[in-house]
């Protein structure tokens, strides 16, 4: 089963591109549109790949690391991350806090290159992603916590693997609250409504958007690239929880993660179609209401 594992960062490098495909679709369903191609984000990678990059004479090397830095650190992340039922290609005690670490480290590089440009515009994007950063990490780490003491498990591999219809039933309200921490996460951590909307062009609302402006072509595919792994990997989180138990065939329980993921792609897609941006100072709201979630969630350990 361990060698199994190693299907999951390939998997995830393939198919993960397919994500934003399949939430664009959803939401040109819903507004009566045909919509782009549902392998566009295929198309839009091989030909960012192919072209040459031009950096701005006040940049340094710190702007040519960040999409590198941030691409890098998610495919680690993969190698510690359970495919639903299928454990992670490596695991060991501890692992869920250097995910939420390598997390960190991804965002960390992004912004320093954000900031390398010397630009305000950016810097303000900057800002704003590390504010929504104070309030997302701690449910994270939280809602891992939690779910590490119910399964009495400290590794993610072992966490996951221990879900199963039998103990949904001895759980289901702290299942229910980690699944809306988890799917609040997901929506925040990928810059998605009702906290950012990544098809905005308007100043005063950019997020994540206004942080990439000055990348180009390679650099802006490899930026491309990992958003769609980091919806792979927040997405995984969420699928963990609701996934039936093990089959005892790897390939099955495989197929049974890529299902959840595309299916949570189309819950994203119809959350974008029937809700709209909230306002920035409703976000931090809405990020605590994760955070109390998540804690709720570890208190119910307890009883």
């Amino acid at each position: 089963m361990r060698l199994a594992g190693w299907l999951h960062p390939i998997l995830a490098l393939l198919l993960s591109p397919l994500l934003p495909g399949v939430i664009n679709r959803v939401k040109a369903f819903f507004a009566g549109r045909q919509g782009p191609p549902l392998l566009q984000p295929y198309y839009d990678l091989i030909k960012l790949l192919q072209k040459g990059a031009v950096y701005s004479g006040t940049t340094t090397w710190v702007f040519r690391a960040g999409p590198v830095v941030n691409l890098a650190v998610l495919s680690l992340v993969l190698l510690i991350l359970p495919l639903g039922r299928v454990p992670s290609a490596v695991a060991f005690p501890g692992d869920l806090i250097l995910l939420a670490y390598l997390l960190v480290l991804g965002r960390f590089f992004t912004v320093l290159a954000a900031l390398d440009t010397g630009s305000s515009f950016e810097g303000m994007g900057a800002s704003r992603e590390l504010q929504f950063a104070v309030f997302a990490e701690p449910a994270l780490l939280v809602g891992l916590g939690a779910l590490a003491r119910w399964t009495n498990a400290s590794s993610l591999s072992g966490m996951f693997a221990d879900l199963s219809p039998a103990f949904w039933g001895d759980s289901l309200p702290l299942l229910v609250l980690l699944a809306c921490a988890f799917l609040v996460l997901y929506l925040t951590e990928n810059c998605r409504i009702p906290v950012d909307d990544p098809t905005t062009h308007l100043e005063l609302t950019m997020i994540h958007e206004v942080m990439v402006l000055d990348h180009g072509a390679v650099d802006f595919g490899f930026i491309q690239w990992a958003a769609a792994m980091k919806l792979w990997v927040l997405g995984i989180l969420l699928v963990g929880l609701v996934l039936p138990g093990a089959s005892g065939w790897w390939g099955l329980d495989a197929l049974a993660g890529v299902v959840g993921l595309l299916g949570v792609a189309v819950l994203t897609g119809v959350i974008e179609s029937i809700m709209a941006r909230l306002r920035l100072l409703r976000v931090p709201q809405l990020l605590v209401g994760a955070s109390v979630a998540s804690a709720l969630a570890l208190l119910l350990t307890f009883r």
